[in-house]
């Protein structure tokens, strides 16, 4: 089940996060580019190894990528440019871990590494390319969402994979083996979504 159905349980605790972080002064906009700092730290210990470190500052960076959105709401200033922004640094975000990957000498598993990581963030692509793409072409009246690996469920399970990285980097590569095929999956999931809305406009 993917987290956007289930988003109306964590407003509460939203509302509350934005209360408290519109307190320091920072725009929704500002809180956007803060995520890049504890991203650089993650990517930073990813390549030394010190992976619990990593995982740390990897939840810090995801913690302060709801911080902006909660701001937004609380100070009535959701708007069309934050959400584009949000969405850019999404991607850096993920950009950037995947890349620390290709540096830690991860060992491979029936191919070599490299190809599961270039696998794994090609679904990753597809997926948000999916839906953006459906938008454009007016395939769909309202954004895809959906399927099997959206983009904090494969956050959550690299996650899991830097932090099992600590005790074996097999299970890291574990993981991206993993993510390559569910990433992929979403993305065609999407785009049978597209396919199915297109036919009912």
């Amino acid at each position: 089940m993917t987290f956007y159905k289930n988003r109306g349980k964590f407003e509460g605790l939203s509302l509350m996060v934005g209360r408290v972080f519109s307190r320091l002064g920072l725009s929704p906009n500002q809180w956007t580019f803060v995520t890049i700092l504890p991203t650089l730290a993650a990517l930073y210990f990813l390549v030394q190894k010190e992976f619990i470190l990593s995982a740390i500052f990897f939840i810090i960076a995801s913690f302060i990528d709801l911080v902006d959105g909660s701001v937004a709401r609380v100070m009535g200033k959701v708007t069309k440019l934050g959400a584009y922004l949000d969405t850019m640094m999404d991607r850096y975000v993920e950009f950037l871990i995947v890349l620390g990957l290709l540096f830690i000498g991860l060992p491979d598993f029936f191919m070599p590494i490299t190809f599961w990581i270039f696998i794994y963030y090609f679904g990753a692509i597809m997926t948000s390319y999916s839906k953006a793409a459906a938008k454009e072409k007016d395939l769909v009246d309202h954004e895809i969402k959906g399927g099997i690996a959206e983009r904090a469920e494969r956050l959550i399970l690299l996650f899991v994979g830097v932090l099992l990285a600590h005790f074996s980097l097999t299970y890291l590569t574990y993981m991206l083996v993993i993510l390559a095929f569910l990433s992929n999956i979403t993305a065609l999931q999407r785009a049978f979504i597209a396919k199915k809305a297109s036919e009912k406009k």
